[in-house]
């Protein structure tokens, strides 16, 4: 555990090393289960179903290349006290489910809520010959590490009115051990599984991860435009837990034909995810 002080601002246009990744065939699929895609769904979770080409399953950039270890720049901070308050993913090419790539990770946002801070880390991957893949970006919200007298940045999205449009919802039940599978794609922080560590957070289990909650999101948001359909940018905040075993019911809003609002509710329908918005290219 590192003792927590306010973070520096100046810590903004850090950056990563630059790292090299790679991933295969079989982590597009490792990553389709985990995000509950399944028998229904041999595009995405199998490689060699006949007269089926594999795909990526849109949101998969996430788990690509992300280096928090930037975050030092800012100062020491506690991982216990950290949520994960909203993400963007923007998919800039096509991407093949068995590719190469060099990513970086940048503070581009850091905003002083008081007695916690919201930092923002982009993850940007680029191919061999310098075309810019996808860019993802997480906000993250620390505890105890706010104060250094900046600004307080952007408020709520809760006086946004109700998109206009065709609504739909799509439901998922996750499985009691989808945290265990959707962690192989690379996240391993221990709220996720170890039951100690997530009593430290104040939770009475581990929870699902948020990433996890979004990827099941995106499935429905393809179930909805169309299976066919390029994801161009997906972004939502989280606004609650998810326990593994737990139902999702996506509401998603087509407000035409290339774009979506869209909000995810769990447990006792408490939304989990607010702001839900994504775009797609014709």
């Amino acid at each position: 555990m590192s003792e927590s002080k306010p973070f520096d601002p100046s810590a903004i246009g850090a950056r990563s090393e630059t790292k090299q990744i790679r991933w295969s065939t079989r982590d597009c699929m490792l990553y389709a289960l985990g995000v509950g895609a399944g028998t229904g769904d041999l595009a995405y979770t199998t490689n060699n179903t006949h007269g089926v080409d594999q795909l990526m399953v849109p949101t998969m950039p996430v788990t690509l290349g992300v280096d928090f270890s930037v975050l030092r720049a800012a100062g020491p901070f506690d991982w216990a006290k950290v949520l994960h308050a909203e993400q963007k993913v923007e998919i800039l090419a096509d991407i093949p489910v068995k590719g190469e790539a060099q990513a970086v990770t940048e503070i581009t946002e850091m905003w002083d809520k008081g007695k916690a801070a919201l930092i923002v880390a982009q993850t940007t991957g680029t191919s061999a010959d310098g075309e810019p893949l996808w860019r993802s970006s997480a906000g993250l919200f620390i505890r105890g590490v706010g104060g250094w007298g900046g600004e307080r940045g952007p408020g709520s999205s809760a006086t946004e009115t109700e998109p206009s449009g065709t609504a739909r919802t799509v439901s998922y039940q996750t499985r009691p051990d989808q945290a265990l599978i959707y962690r192989l794609s690379g996240d391993y922080n221990p709220l996720h599984s170890d039951p100690s560590f997530a009593a430290r957070a104040g939770m009475d289990r581990p929870i699902l991860h948020g990433l996890c909650t979004f990827g099941f999101a995106g499935r429905a948001l393809l179930e909805v435009i169309g299976a066919d359909a390029a994801l161009a940018s997906m972004s939502a905040r989280f606004a609650g837990p998810v326990w593994p075993g737990d139902r999702l019911d996506v509401d998603v809003t087509r407000v035409s034909d290339t774009e979506v609002r869209f909000r995810v509710r769990g447990r006792d329908d408490k939304e989990v995810l607010t702001a839900g918005s994504a775009t797609f290219r014709e």
